[in-house]
């Protein structure tokens, strides 16, 4: 019961071509099954006469063993399997950690239909190219938060972006160093040779300490890559009762994007600065850094099991068939 739980074909598209085989089987046995083709240039009655070599015999049809040679052959090739066998697993040594900024000016729709959904959009291409990478992220505002630890569930950290939202967080800020440190403790954590960090925010408020953050994690060998969300024409920022916030000279509070600071913050990081557009050339560098440097290692913890091709046992058989049907005088 235990085989016939497990039994299937790992290759089943092959199957397609046994009733196409089956049907040629059938052909060629009707075509061949009285006098071949030499009635259609021999008259019927003189036929039987020079067929001298049949006479007294009764006619071998090779057909039905052709059949079984080529079912057996097609099932081969579909790849039967039943049992499993355990491998060791291996992972690269890649980590990206991703920071998002989840302050208030992230709602500005200066970007359609606002920053942070954008933000989200960035992240899931990110997400998409990060492959055997392991991946942690990491949301901001007056403080940092862990979203995901480090991880290769790529697919658990997907379905967590669209609660991403400022208005989740229990304090409004924009603080960005908390977040790097934070970044920095998951770097330990995930043990990975190779960390990319990459910031996607449109500033923050606390330049000295990010800065000195940042030094800290080039340090360690950590390179931090920023994505700048937003326009530098920026947008007004709403208030909570409604209309837009204003300073204490009555004017609108525009929510701009500060291009310079971003790019130094890059630069200290030993990373590259990209805005959306841009943000395809990013991930390319990420890819290409990961293969060039993140070399898999095994885990010695975890095994991966995958399934036997039992389609070398029907090949015996097979050649025994295909030798019978070599026989002179069978085709």
């Amino acid at each position: 019961m235990e085989l016939i739980q497990h039994f299937h074909f790992l290759r089943p598209a092959w199957l397609l071509a046994l009733p196409l085989l089956w049907g040629l089987s059938l052909w060629l046995a009707r075509r061949h099954s009285k006098d071949g083709g030499w009635a259609q240039v021999i008259d019927a009655e003189l036929l039987p006469i020079l067929r001298l070599d049949r006479v007294g015999k009764r006619g071998r049809t090779p057909w039905l063993w052709l059949a079984l040679a080529w079912t057996l052959a097609v099932l081969a090739l579909a790849g039967p399997s039943w049992q499993q066998a355990p491998s060791i697993a291996y992972r690269g040594n890649s980590a990206w950690i991703l920071v998002l900024d989840l302050s208030p000016s992230m709602l500005a729709t200066d970007l359609s239909p606002n920053r942070v959904t954008r933000a989200r959009y960035a992240l899931d291409d990110i997400l998409n190219a990060a492959q055997d990478a392991r991946v942690g992220l990491v949301a901001f505002s007056d403080e940092s938060f862990t979203v995901t630890p480090m991880t290769d569930d790529v697919a658990t950290i997907r379905t967590l972006l669209p609660t991403l939202n400022p208005d989740i967080m229990p304090s409004a800020g924009d603080n960005l160093a908390p977040a790097l440190e934070q970044a920095g403790k998951l770097a330990e954590q995930g043990g990975g040779k190779n960390v990319q960090v990459v910031v996607l925010t449109d500033g923050f408020a606390d330049p000295a300490a990010s800065f000195g953050a940042i030094k800290k994690l080039k340090s360690q060998g950590v390179t931090v890559n920023v994505v700048g969300i937003g326009t530098r024409s920026g947008a007004p920022l709403s208030r909570a009762g409604g209309g837009f916030a204003q300073n204490p000279q009555g004017q609108v509070n525009l929510a701009r994007l500060d291009v310079e600071q971003l790019q130094q913050l890059a630069a200290t990081g030993g990373g590259r600065y990209v805005d959306l557009v841009q943000l395809p050339m990013l991930i390319s560098d990420l890819q290409a850094n990961a293969d060039r440097t993140g070399h898999a290692k095994s885990e010695s913890d975890i095994r991966v099991a995958h399934w036997l091709d039992g389609g070398v046992w029907l090949l015996p058989l097979l050649l025994l068939i295909a030798a019978f049907l070599g026989r002179r005088g069978w085709l």
